[in-house]
Parts: structure tokens; C-alpha cells; sequence
């Protein structure tokens, strides 16, 4: 990992951010309280705005599982730059809760949202992009959805 700044890290993969998504609900998309930002849940949300769909293990395989799982990521980075100005701010990855929208025998949940977690890393480094984490598999998520993760973040 070189010296450069989270945000450096990112122009450096050079993918474009999408549209940090508006709640679906009575929430916050992101909060802070003390040195922590706790990010809600996020979907895979594309740049012009649409959702990717589809259970994976029936609609999607688990390689693009894997993909609408690093577009939540791009989501989840959209919404904390929109907060806090800058990725920079963020120190590390505490806690990644990765939920997968999938058939009952689909059994690759954390492939899938590793997806996620490797975006981090690239951005934060492998020791501060990676944090602790569980992936589990859901029968349904909110408008068919096939990944839904949400993120603890500590700041600097």
C-alpha cells in the first residue's frame, strides 16, 4: 500500500461515484456520534439512479452478486464524501454487516460481499479498509434487492 490519501486511492481505481441514494424510510443515511459514522443500510445503486435487481442464486449469479455489492460500496463511499467532504476523514473500517438477498440454497454469501469489503481495502488500505464483518443470506430485501450493507466507520 503506498502513502496516498484515501481519496487518492479511489481517483486511482477510477470509478465514478453514484448519486448517494435518498432514504426509503423514516432514517438517517449516515449519523455521527463521537468519532464514529454509522452508515444505514445501502443498496446497489447505479449512477443514473436505478437499482439493480434480482435474488441472487435465481436472477443474479454470485459474480454479479459480487458486482451489485461493490455498487452498494460506490453508494455507501457516495453518501460518507456527501457527509463528511472527504474520504480522507474516515480512519478505518469497523464493522461491515453484508445481507444478501438469495434462494435458500445459495450458501456464498461472503464471496458475494467481498465485493464491498475489496473496494475498501483498495481505498483504505488492507489494514484500515478491512475491518470485522458478517455476511448473511436473506429471503427477500427491501424492492428485490440483491445485496443490502450497512458500515460503522471510525473518523479521524
Amino acid at each position: 500500500m503506498s502513502n496516498n490519501t484515501p481519496e487518492q486511492n479511489f481517483s486511482a481505481l477510477g470509478l465514478g461515484l453514484p448519486p448517494a441514494p435518498p432514504p426509503m424510510g423514516v432514517y438517517k443515511p449516515c449519523l455521527q456520534v463521537d468519532k464514529y459514522l454509522y452508515v444505514s443500510g445501502h443498496g446497489p445503486i447505479r449512477d443514473d439512479s436505478t437499482l439493480i435487481i434480482g435474488r441472487v442464486g435465481e436472477d443474479l449469479d454470485a459474480e454479479q452478486g459480487k458486482l451489485a455489492a461493490r455498487q452498494v460500496g460506490l453508494a455507501i463511499l457516495s453518501t460518507v464524501r456527501g457527509y463528511l467532504g472527504s474520504l480522507d476523514k474516515v480512519k478505518r473500517v469497523v464493522k461491515t454487516l453484508g445481507m444478501v438477498g438469495c434462494t435458500p440454497n445459495f450458501e456464498r454469501h461472503p464471496y458475494v460481499i467481498n465485493g464491498c469489503s475489496e473496494l475498501f481495502a483498495q481505498v483504505w488500505g488492507a489494514d484500515d479498509g478491512v475491518g470485522v464483518r458478517s455476511a448473511v443470506g436473506m429471503g427477500s430485501l427491501p424492492g428485490n434487492i440483491p445485496v443490502e450493507i450497512e458500515v460503522l466507520f471510525e473518523l479521524h
